[in-house]
């Protein structure tokens, strides 16, 4: 039985990946009357003169709404949000498993940006931070935007940020292995989605030298115009040597290669055309693009996918439950790129400098102690942002 199916039987046994847990025991009268009426009505008075004794009356600070439209779901593409549901359950368990944040999945059954950011908007008072997931580019730059403008707790779209955060802190490590300064660093990203744009910034964030994004169209270039927004954004911020042409033009000399994009698309020759110890972070799922024996044969010297079976595993779970936990810790208000940045380099620093080697270059997915890392980082973060 090979894994797909070894998942659907297991779901079929499961019956849902979560389940509602009472945190108060009702076995007596007192009990009912302190859980519910008529003691109850107290809390809720509390509350109702000050809103922020939600945090301390209610599970709202612990509590994570996991959100879909199901417009992007994994490699499924738009499959709405009910077949989403299942990956959104899964990301409930991450939360919960790794970091003890409880989570709930809720799908929208809307592709409408102003009825997304309005539903999203009148329930956030049940919770205590939004993470936003498999919504489709460019809706989900405005949903997210939108949002941050008029929420004040956290909201996160984790396929941008998580991933952003993740590919930071891998290269943070890649590039002390690799005897290379980050501000040295030619970062080649191949895909200009969500994802790669959200890396694209993040990685400039952490003052790499030059990023070259490279699209379907080619480079991003300034003298092309796009009718994506976020392409024309990333075209002013990027490409210092105005480099023209594909894929292929861009590696060359180039001294990391990102993917986000479609499996089989890196060549040896683009491998060999690299700077001296190139390092190659391609992350397509589940085939990547390029494979890392493939890479290695070609010259790479450090070798990256989001797949469990290579070394270098470079995975969104290292991110979002220690980042949460973090920001719900302190009452947040907002993730800011100073805490996306604490965030990669608490991931990174997992590793002491001593171990690090081309095959250990980010801390396993499975590595618990990484969300407790994340989140003092993250905490810290903000406190100091409020000082």
């Amino acid at each position: 039985m090979d894994i797909k199916e070894e998942a659907l039987k297991k779901h079929y046994e499961w019956q849902g990946k979560i389940e509602v847990i009472s945190r108060a025991p009702i076995e007596t009268r007192e009990d009912l009357s302190l859980a519910y009426t008529p003691g109850v009505a107290q809390a809720c008075l509390e509350i109702k003169d000050k809103p922020e004794l939600s945090y301390e009356l209610t599970r709202r600070k612990n509590l994570v709404a996991v959100i879909t439209d199901g417009t992007a779901v994994l490699g499924l593409g738009d499959i709405g949000g009910l077949a989403g549901m299942p990956v959104m359950e899964g990301k409930c368990c991450l939360f919960k498993e790794f970091a003890d944040v409880d989570a709930f999945p809720l799908c929208v059954k809307s592709k409408d940006v102003d009825e997304i950011v309005h539903t999203i908007e009148l329930i956030s008072d049940s919770f205590g931070g939004i993470n936003l997931e498999d919504i489709s580019a460019p809706r989900c730059f405005e949903i997210e935007r939108r949002l941050k403008e008029s929420l004040d707790i956290p909201v996160f779209h984790d396929d941008q940020h998580g991933t952003a955060v993740v590919v930071g802190a891998a290269l943070i490590n890649a590039a002390k292995c690799a005897g290379k300064k980050i501000s040295d660093l030619t970062v080649v990203i191949n895909g200009a989605g969500a994802a790669g744009i959200a890396i694209g910034k993040f990685l400039l964030k952490l003052g790499i030298g030059d990023l070259i994004m490279v699209d379907l169209c080619g480079i991003i270039n300034r003298d092309d115009e796009y009718e994506n927004p976020a392409h024309n954004e990333m075209k002013n911020m990027s490409n210092k040597n105005a480099k023209k042409g594909t894929l292929a033009d861009a590696m060359k000399g180039a001294d990391v290669f990102v993917g986000v994009s479609k499996p089989g698309l890196v060549s040896d020759e683009m491998v060999k055309s690299m700077a001296e110890k190139p390092i190659i972070f391609a992350m397509a799922n589940p085939t990547p693009e390029i494979m890392p024996d493939k890479a290695k044969e070609a010259g790479a010297y450090i070798v990256g996918t989001g797949r469990s079976d290579f070394p270098n595993q470079i995975n969104n779970v290292l991110v979002f439950p220690g980042l949460f936990k973090g920001a719900l810790s302190v009452s947040a208000k907002k993730i800011t790129e100073e805490m996306k940045l604490a965030a990669a380099y608490a991931i990174a620093a997992v590793i002491p400098d001593e171990e690090i080697t081309p095959e250990n270059i980010i801390a396993s997915p499975l590595n618990k102690a990484v969300a407790a890392s994340v989140a003092k980082a993250v905490a810290d973060s903000w406190v100091q942002s409020q000082k």
